[in-house]
């Protein structure tokens, strides 16, 4: 466990926590601790000078046993844990031309007793299936002969190099990260969810965050204090329906159902004490059961609660969920006033619940016919901004802003799990008066929350990082931004790169690259069914993966035609992103005279996760500037596709028009509120990459450089979110 502990520490904080009190550990480590800082740069990552000095102060024993734990870790987050084959053994260089290579496998195909007769008949209609050809879809070479093929990787200056920074004993970090993670003003992603899960179980005993403001996070923390006999944090029922879907390893957000398990009977008088609390102190919360009808009834029959008549609060609860009861919402009420187009009466009911009123601050200025009923809905705003979360104000700030003034436009819809679609906007306008006024207070709002910085120091690169105003709008990884971050691109060769394993079915994922012209039209693209373009070529398609397998396009960024490059990976057959054993994608920036490997990890800018719903994935795309400069823009996508044979000729239309969606959206960017911050801080420097002040300061940026001062607050990507104001 506490390996473990150590791994998440260093994923998510790029701190290595440093044993305290080991027996026998002092001694000259000096020279493991440099071997251990050589092999961490093969692999794009080193150790702080702090770091490097402490370690040489242990025993070579220890050294090694750290090195080698660490080293497992940040090969799995740069994805070099597993072995990247390609199908042409000598990619990029060498790759046939697609149509040449296919009549090579076909004759090929001829030469074989097994296949002849199969391919003849193919031959005769017409028409021949690519996966029955022996030759075709599978490696014909090992992964040690392919490297063999290939001279080593020469260094540049330009490779990421990724550091550790000393971090400090192990209990400390974990209970640190814990806090962090715990008490997010902002949802996690799924990968961060799981990871609080486990430090919650160890944690439990430990410090406790003042305020657990995301409703997922505290159904996990419940699971951990249940199992010890602590008492839960709830105050909704809602809650309670939650911790049940953690018991049962189900999604706590309540996006999807979740089958439940059969608990035992300590946890079902928990859960039933717990739901009857809450209804005896306030009846009104029967109220909340309307939205989750369907999981209640299920979670009752689980539960039984006609077995504890002493508990029967708790039974109606599941007698509103069967509708032997009725319990009036929120909501209800709310649409009632709506109905009777009452504005007014809708807006003072909505006072009490700050939320939901600002979640529906753009319907409620749309049905607004009067100026008075639209001044009322502004004031409303107004008073009770103060009591929205940070994220939400945030949220609808950045809607008003990219709110069209006109109907006609297509509206790009992204739900939680990153699933996209496309549909006409046929809203009625919002007047620009109303809008005005409600972004400035919105502004002065968070302007008034954040705290003050006292020294500000930027590093301008991270000024078009999207604001992480949730955590379920990214994939997990190294180097991944929210969606609608921009970052800049530099390099002459543009390298993608996707591997999968298969859990249980035969599986074919195929990576391929659609290049597109400034008008979002089709310029060309790369994938097994175009294995070479003038930009530059497919390393081979690999049709299963068993043992893992591997695709990779590589791009000669000066060639390239048109303003976007889309990388997509597309489901042919098999498992989904959500059943493979694992999946990720990235991409590696390098010199033109670098050689090495198809994948060499100290080259790798981004190795993200892929999960998530439908059969096509979209993690970013690559756009060209007026200036001439590549710019990454991240999109974290997800297309419905097809249950079979996906392919890059079958979506150009749709991937044209979520990626305009994408591009011509304005985000709120960490530079709004360093602009916002700015006022009230005592200096706002541009970070050189150089020379550091002297004191502490409030460092913002994509890397968190060495020598700052350690009282200073440092917010990089890994905890980016803390920037939000709660």
């Amino acid at each position: 466990m506490g390996h473990s502990l150590e791994s998440l520490v260093i994923r998510h904080t790029h701190r290595l926590p440093f044993p305290a009190g080991l027996a026998g550990a002092d001694g000259d480590g000096g020279v493991a601790a440099r071997q251990f800082d050589a092999a961490l740069m093969s692999v794009g990552c080193k150790l702080s000078a702090d770091l490097l000095e402490r370690l040489s102060g242990l025993s070579d024993g220890v050294v090694v046993d750290i090195a080698v734990r660490t080293l497992r870790t940040v090969r799995e987050m740069t994805g070099d844990h597993v072995q990247h084959n390609v199908y042409f053994i000598d990619f990029p260089a060498n790759v046939p031309d697609t149509f040449a290579f296919w009549m090579q496998c076909i004759v090929e195909a001829l030469t074989e007793d097994t296949s002849r007769a199969r391919t003849v008949s193919q031959l005769r209609s017409g028409v021949v299936d690519l996966l029955t050809l022996p030759s075709y879809g599978n490696y014909r070479h090992t992964y040690a002969e392919m490297l063999a093929a290939h001279d080593e990787l020469i260094a540049a200056a330009g490779d990421r190099m990724t550091v550790l920074h000393l971090g400090g004993p192990l209990d400390d970090e974990v209970t640190a990260l814990y806090l962090a993670l715990a008490g997010s003003s902002t949802p996690l992603g799924a990968d961060d969810l799981a990871d609080l899960r486990v430090l919650a179980g160890h944690c439990v005993h430990g410090p406790q965050p003042e305020a657990i403001p995301i409703r997922e996070n505290r159904a996990l923390i419940n699971q951990a204090r249940l199992g010890v006999g602590a008492d839960l944090l709830v105050d909704t029922v809602t809650d309670v329906l939650r911790l049940a879907c953690a018991l049962s390893e189900g999604d706590v957000t309540l996006q999807e159902p979740t089958r439940f398990r059969a608990l035992s009977r300590p946890v079902r008088r928990a859960l039933l004490a717990a739901l009857d609390g809450l209804v005896a102190t306030a009846p009104a919360k029967l109220a909340d059961v309307q939205a989750h009808r369907e999981p209640f009834k299920r979670l009752g029959e689980r539960l039984h609660p006609h077995e504890y008549p002493r508990w029967p609060h708790a039974a109606a609860v599941f007698a509103v969920a069967r509708g032997e009861r009725q319990a009036r919402s929120f909501d209800s009420r709310v649409e009632e006033l709506l109905g009777m187009h009452d504005i007014t009466g809708a807006v003072e009911l909505l006072r009490s619940a700050p939320g939901k009123l600002f979640r529906a601050l753009d319907r409620l200025l749309r049905m607004a016919l009067t100026e008075e009923e639209r001044g009322a809905v502004v004031a409303a705003a107004e008073q009770v901004a103060p009591r929205v979360s940070g994220r939400v104000v945030l949220s609808v700030r950045e809607h008003l802003h990219n709110r069209p003034e006109e109907t006609g436009e297509r509206r790009v819809f992204v739900n939680r799990l990153g699933r996209a679609w496309v549909a006409p906007d046929d809203r009625p306008p919002v007047l620009p008066e109303g809008r005005k006024r409600l972004i400035s207070a919105l502004d002065a709002e968070i302007s008034r929350r954040l705290p003050a910085p006292g020294r500000l120091l930027i590093d301008p690169d991270v000024l078009d990082v999207a604001l992480p105003l949730s955590g379920k709008a990214a994939a997990s990884g190294l180097g991944v931004l929210p969606r609608g971050s921009v970052s800049p691109v530099d390099g002459e060769l543009l390298r993608f790169f996707v591997y999968w394993k298969q859990a249980e079915r035969t599986t074919d994922y195929d990576l391929s690259a659609l290049m597109l012209d400034a008008d979002y039209s089709t310029l060309s693209w790369l994938s097994y069914t175009a294995l070479t373009e003038v930009e530059g070529e497919h390393s081979g398609d690999i049709t299963e993966a068993p043992a893992g397998a591997s695709e990779f396009i590589n791009l000669r960024m000066g060639a390239v035609r048109g303003t976007f490059i889309v990388p997509q990976v597309n489901v042919f057959s098999g498992e989904g992103f959500e059943d493979v054993e694992e999946s990720f994608f990235g991409f590696m920036l390098r010199d033109a005279a670098q050689q090495g490997r198809p994948f060499e990890p100290r080259t790798v800018r981004l190795k993200s996760e892929l999960r998530g719903p439908g059969r096509v994935a979209l993690p970013l795309a690559f756009w060209r500037g007026s200036d001439g400069r590549w710019r990454a823009k991240w999109l974290h996508l997800h297309l419905k596709g097809s249950p079979k044979a996906n392919r890059v000729e079958g979506n150009q239309v749709s991937v044209a028009t979520l990626l305009r969606g994408i591009v011509e959206r304005d985000y709120l960017t960490v530079r709004y509120l360093v602009d916002l911050m700015a006022d009230g801080a005592t200096t706002v420097t541009p970070w050189d990459g150089r020379s550091l002040p002297e004191g502490p300061v409030t460092y913002i940026g994509l890397e968190r450089p060495e020598g700052l001062h350690p009282d200073s607050r440092i917010l990089t990507p890994e905890n980016l979110r803390d920037l939000i104001p709660a």
